[in-house]
């Protein structure tokens, strides 16, 4: 098992949840981050006043996906997230070791 971690757009996320179920990928975890990189966060104004916002919200997935699955379920994240310009994000894969499910108690690939 592999997990997929990906740092991407807050407006491509409905664009992978629908190319991950299109392929029969269903579960992941979303959660909202900030981050700092090529992209140098920008200027914004507030009541007159200019000031530099250094981090730029970004949406973080955590998948898990069997080994099979893995170079489709990458390759389908990188479609629907890119546009061919700065801040698209970063793709992660790190191994999982083990897997359980909570409510069944399945483990490995069963769980996911």
């Amino acid at each position: 098992m592999k997990k997929i971690e990906a740092i991407i757009k807050p407006f491509k996320l409905d664009d992978v949840k629908e190319a991950l179920s299109e392929i029969g990928i269903y579960g992941m975890t979303v959660t909202e981050v900030n981050g700092y990189g090529r992209q140098k966060g920008h200027k914004e104004i507030y009541r007159g006043a200019e000031y530099v916002v250094d981090f730029v919200p970004k949406i973080k997935l955590d998948i898990v996906v069997t080994d099979d699955r893995l170079d489709e379920a990458v390759e389908t994240i990188r479609n629907a997230t890119n546009s061919g310009k700065i801040g698209d994000g970063k793709i992660f894969v790190l191994p999982v070791e083990r897997a359980i499910r909570v409510r069944t108690g399945e483990s490995g690939d069963d769980a996911i």
